[in-house]
């Protein structure tokens, strides 16, 4: 995979990670992680549907002319801000639902997951942008064939570590 560093900031980003507040940092740090990983350059911002919905709007309408190619949208409680995002742009957006004190995440993964028919949303598991980063990055290999030999070498690596895993209970186990 790319080194981390190659994702410079003067490269211009081709994922947008975004939130409601930067209380959903903690959580959407992973989706970012992870693009770092396979060199992909992004931004990160927060942006409120509740409490800043005009630049929320422009965000995600202004992203395509931007250079951004997929949207990673996360959001607690009513989290709306994935599905609005999805209204006003032709991008993929991806929604991480995140987990708040009450519900353990199941509002904010309703709310992303239950979208109308025609305004789609991509929906990972609760608290998991991880796979968000990863999926942005799988929908920019599409297009790329670099990425597509990284992903691949990313997953000959999860296999490796689980067929080892599988050992080692078998070797334990005396069979």
């Amino acid at each position: 995979m790319a080194d981390a560093d190659s994702a410079s900031p003067a490269v211009a980003p081709l994922v947008g990670v975004v939130m409601g507040s930067d209380s959903d940092w903690p959580v959407m740090s992973a989706a970012s992680a992870a693009l770092d990983e396979f060199g992909v350059p992004h931004e990160v911002d927060v942006v409120s549907a509740h409490r800043m919905p005009e630049a929320m709007l422009a965000y995600g309408a202004d992203a395509e002319q931007r250079g951004i190619r997929v949207i990673i949208a996360g959001a607690g409680g009513a989290a709306h801000l994935p599905g609005m995002l999805a209204s006003v742009t032709a991008l993929p957006v991806i929604g991480v639902p995140v987990a708040l004190k009450r519900l353990d995440g199941m509002d904010s993964l309703l709310s992303i997951v239950q979208m109308p028919a025609g305004v789609p949303v991509a929906t990972v598991a609760i608290d998991n942008a991880r796979n968000a980063g990863l999926l942005a990055v799988r929908i920019l290999g599409v297009a790329d064939e670099s990425l597509r030999v990284d992903m691949r070498r990313f997953q000959a690596e999860l296999e490796a570590v689980a067929r080892s895993k599988g050992q080692r209970i078998r070797t334990v186990r005396g069979g």
